[in-house]
């Protein structure tokens, strides 16, 4: 149980901490506050996995082997709601989040209908593409405004670590291959130690045993668009968790029926709204980890369980925390390409399944992609709109998720799916109606 315990949290180690890093960032914390902020998120990491996978009795938890981290659905958001409002009031969004998800997942359970692949597969592609500007940040050293910014030493590090991640994926099997990211970070970084050296002051001068604490960082701080904007993130992160408790119940063979959604949108708003308590993020089940038991048949929600327990041990040692923070920019940058474009590619194998034929689904991929991308290859563009409607408008994530939705409800309301016509005579053939 160790032992795949342990492979769980490698797999999703190095997506869990991408958050809180870029956030710490993006809100001015210093490298000792952006490791207590990781300590913290690890260990919400862990206690929000037991809860979804061991559950409490029949009223909260899926009670399948889903491992919940931070969702990258709130990223941006969170970023700008940051930039205007700081920590405490990112921390009051997600508490309100994650009330709001707790209040309507009785609802939102009974709506799959209105998320169809081809909505949930186009913001999922629209949250990666949206993200990976982050990355190309990281590969040009971190800050855009140094003179130093994409020089080659930079550029050289993260190609570096991208080609040994690619490395080890095409000829890894099995564990070394779902653990090449953080194998080419580990790699990246002893490389770029040797050149430039390593700081070590920041890990030791980092404690060994820091509990988590409420409100470390600030109070909440509760103000209305906040909380609307990420209370709209939530509505795709619930829809995101539905969707990996759906695929999780047919690899173990235990369909996951309403109540099953219904009590791990539970467990998911209940770390949401327990994080921001302890100024963290939203979390959703972690699609990764999804693919990891579908790859080993390792089915076990015990395991998965240990794994939380593994997280939140590794959330208490700090100085793991400062080992993550020490990591050149440029070895993120490189890894960050294939963490983040992996988001994107999981969008992309689900609008992969869609039929463009005789409907308008091609039509709300386009609108969708198009209006959601604006903010993000343009980001001057709504710079006359009003603050509070700018951090809808700049948050591509959460303009993409309401054309998604509306378009779809627009444009395919009205189509009834193609019923198959069967020639008389032959009962194996079938004709679709064009």
């Amino acid at each position: 149980m160790l032992v795949y315990g342990l492979q769980h949290v490698l797999v999703m180690y190095a997506g869990a901490i991408a958050v809180p890093l870029i956030i710490g960032k993006a809100v001015g914390f210093t490298n000792a506050q952006i490791i207590l902020l990781i300590s913290t998120d690890l260990f919400i990491c862990g206690c929000g996995t037991i809860l979804q996978s061991i559950g409490i009795g029949k009223w909260i938890g899926s009670r399948l082997p889903i491992v919940q981290g931070c969702t990258f659905a709130a990223l941006i958001p969170m970023g700008l709601i940051g930039q205007q409002y700081g920590i405490g009031g990112i921390s009051g969004a997600v508490i309100i989040a994650g009330l709001f998800t707790l209040i309507c997942a009785p609802q939102v359970c009974k709506l799959v209908r209105f998320f169809p692949k081809v909505v949930m597969g186009t913001i999922v592609t629209l949250i990666g593409l949206s993200i990976l500007p982050v990355a190309g940040g990281w590969i040009g050293g971190g800050n855009v405004s140094a003179p130093d910014f994409g020089s080659y030493p930079s550029l050289l590090m993260a190609l570096f670590t991208l080609a040994v991640i690619m490395f080890i994926y095409i000829f890894g099997k099995g564990m070394w291959k779902n653990i090449a990211v953080l194998i080419g970070i580990i790699l990246g970084t002893i490389v770029y130690s040797m050149i430039h050296g390593f700081d070590w002051q920041q890990v030791s001068d980092t404690g060994w045993v820091a509990i988590p604490s409420p409100m470390s960082f600030a109070r909440p701080q509760f103000h209305l668009m906040p909380a609307v904007l990420m209370s709209m993130v939530m509505i795709v992160v619930m829809v995101e968790t539905m969707s990996s408790m759906m695929a999780m119940g047919e690899i173990v063979e235990r369909p996951a029926d309403r109540d099953t959604l219904r009590r791990g949108l539970l467990a998911c708003g209940s770390a949401t709204f327990v994080g921001g308590m302890f100024n963290m993020f939203p979390y959703a089940a972690f699609a990764q980890n999804v693919g990891l038991v579908s790859m080993t048949g390792v089915r076990s929600r015990f395991i998965v369980g240990t794994a939380g327990c593994i997280l939140i041990v590794m959330g208490l040692f700090p100085k793991l925390a400062a080992l993550v923070v020490a990591v050149p920019k440029p070895v993120l940058g490189g890894a960050g390409i294939v963490m983040f474009g992996m988001v994107a590619v999981s969008g992309i194998r689900t609008l992969g399944k869609v039929d463009y034929q005789n409907n308008n689904n091609p039509m709300v991929v386009a609108l969708t992609l198009g209006i959601g991308m604006l903010p993000v290859l343009v980001p001057q563009i709504f710079q006359q709109v009003p603050t509070t409607a700018g951090m809808f408008l700049h948050s591509g994530i959460t303009i993409g998720t309401a054309v998604a939705i509306i378009s779809n409800l627009l444009l395919n309301a009205h189509k009834k799916p193609n019923k198959p016509v069967v020639i008389p005579g032959c009962d194996d053939c079938k004709v679709q109606e064009k």
